[in-house]
């Protein structure tokens, strides 16, 4: 459930850097000072969970011809920028390699649990 002053909060801008549906939502921002002294804020690393931690977390996805993340997204999250849900969840450097081949088993997260 979604905090309504966490929600709140979304309207106001500069509150959040990134929107609660952002992979970086949750990511620590952090500032690097130039030789100038300008400062440049940037978000930190953002670490995943081991996959076999979340592996409870997660149901198979048999990939169709011409399936691509932002379609699956849409399909499983209601919002095609959710994507990268889909691409923290398998272990991949490229997301495209998910939906490149047909037949291909992928692990889509469950609603509410893996989360990156």
């Amino acid at each position: 459930m979604i905090d309504p002053y966490e929600s709140a909060l979304d309207s106001i801008p500069g509150a959040h850097p990134y929107p609660r549906t952002s992979r970086y939502h949750d990511a620590e921002i952090d500032v690097h000072r130039l030789p100038d002294g300008a400062e440049v804020r940037y978000a930190r690393r953002r670490l995943l969970p081991p996959l076999n931690a979340a592996a409870d977390e997660r149901a198979p996805h048999t990939v169709n011809s011409g399936e691509r993340l932002d379609h699956l997204g849409q399909r499983y999250f209601g919002d095609p920028g959710q994507w990268w849900q889909i691409a923290d969840a398998n272990p991949v450097l490229d997301p495209r390699e998910l939906t490149a081949e047909p037949g291909q088993e992928i692990e889509i997260p469950l609603p509410g649990g893996f989360h990156g």
